[in-house]
């Protein structure tokens, strides 16, 4: 099976391109560069094998899309292509629905046109807005609270649109909890662009010495230390829930899926753990609460073990560990130094 997996470059996206590989599949990989890195694609290259086809086009161009198709036998597609940052999207939300829809809708149409009818969707947790009841399960309530989670759900309901005008579709929503991790070799992990907006970079950025303290936002949550609770899940977990998913596709018409552990843990829990996986002590400082921010959010993961056969494997102190091996190994992330440049453009030709 050939897949097409756009926003390719990306931190999720990365980590099941090698997972893919590993397991067979023929991998078409698609992304503007906008918010990632050359350099992850290379490194992906080397874990993957050099199989793997790299088009640097945006989603929102049709007759790029259309290019690919035609020259590529695609057989389904895993969309990971949009922007994600849940504060940036409030700050500018033009730019979150111009770019997350539109290209969307673009590679529904392209993939329509194609007779391409398999997809798997990269949604999110956020979609569920404030939670009503814990565990979250896929029938819980949605109401997104941001333009990012908008986005997210919107895209549900296009897809789902899509399908019920025509039912020779085959859909899965994933909708991911709290992603962390890296992948074991070292070589490609999370990258945020300036401070990070995620727990777990932050942390591993302070572990590291570019980031002199944690601001932990409320230490009044109705919570066992007062501190957040989030369900966090390992990267190349969440990466072998998208095998589970591709494999499930011919089964299904249009059907949502959690992805995460069922466990919860607070911030302050995260920051021991990191602790004993980077040797290194934590400095942190609480701030008031952030608008929006929940005291707790952790999912229900009976469904996507029941019907996909997925269940997280790694532990808390594996996440741990191997983000602070990526982060060791890449303290300025894919930015490299100028000798590291210039041998990967020789090595290019």
């Amino acid at each position: 099976m050939k897949v097409l997996v756009t926003g390719g470059a990306g931190y999720i996206a990365s980590h099941t391109i090698v997972l893919l590989a590993q397991q067979g599949y023929e991998i078409v990989a698609l992304d503007n560069l906008s918010n990632s890195s050359r350099v992850c694609i290379d490194r992906v290259k080397e874990l993957a094998g050099n199989g793997l086809a790299f088009y640097r086009e945006d989603c929102r161009d049709k007759k790029a899309l259309d290019k690919i198709f035609n020259k590529e036998r695609i057989d389904a597609v895993i969309h990971f292509a949009g922007l994600k940052a849940v504060g940036e999207s409030v700050s500018v939300p033009l730019k979150y629905y111009n770019n997350n829809l539109c290209s969307s809708i673009t590679l529904l149409e392209v993939m329509q046109e194609h007779n391409v009818k398999n997809l798997v969707f990269s949604s999110s947790a956020t979609v569920y807005g404030v939670p009503k009841m814990l565990p979250l399960a896929e029938d819980s309530p949605t109401s997104a609270v941001n333009p990012y989670g908008a986005t997210k759900l919107m895209i549900e309901n296009i897809a789902g649109d899509v399908f019920r005008a025509d039912r020779d579709w085959h859909m899965i929503m994933l909708r991911y909890f709290n992603p962390v991790g890296a992948h074991p070799s070292g070589k490609i992990g999370e990258d945020p662009r300036g401070v990070p907006n995620n727990l777990m970079p932050y942390i591993a950025q302070v572990a590291v010495g570019k980031l002199d303290k944690l601001s932990i936002y409320g230490n009044d949550y109705p919570t066992p230390d007062g501190t957040g609770v989030r369900d966090y899940i390992h990267v190349m977990d969440l990466a072998a829930g998208h095998i589970n998913a591709l494999e499930k596709l011919p089964e299904v018409g249009y059907e949502v899926y959690n992805l995460g552990t069922g466990t919860g843990y607070s911030v302050l829990q995260m920051v021991e753990a990191f602790e004993r996986a980077s040797g290194k002590k934590i400095a942190y400082k609480f701030a008031p609460r952030r608008a929006g921010d929940v005291a707790e959010c952790y999912a229900s993961a009976e469904k996507a073990k029941a019907e996909l056969g997925f269940t997280a494997k790694l532990s808390l102190d594996d996440m741990c560990a191997d983000l602070w091996r990526w982060q060791t190994k890449n303290p300025n992330g894919y930015d490299l130094t100028q000798e590291e440049a210039s041998k990967i453009i020789l090595s290019r030709g």
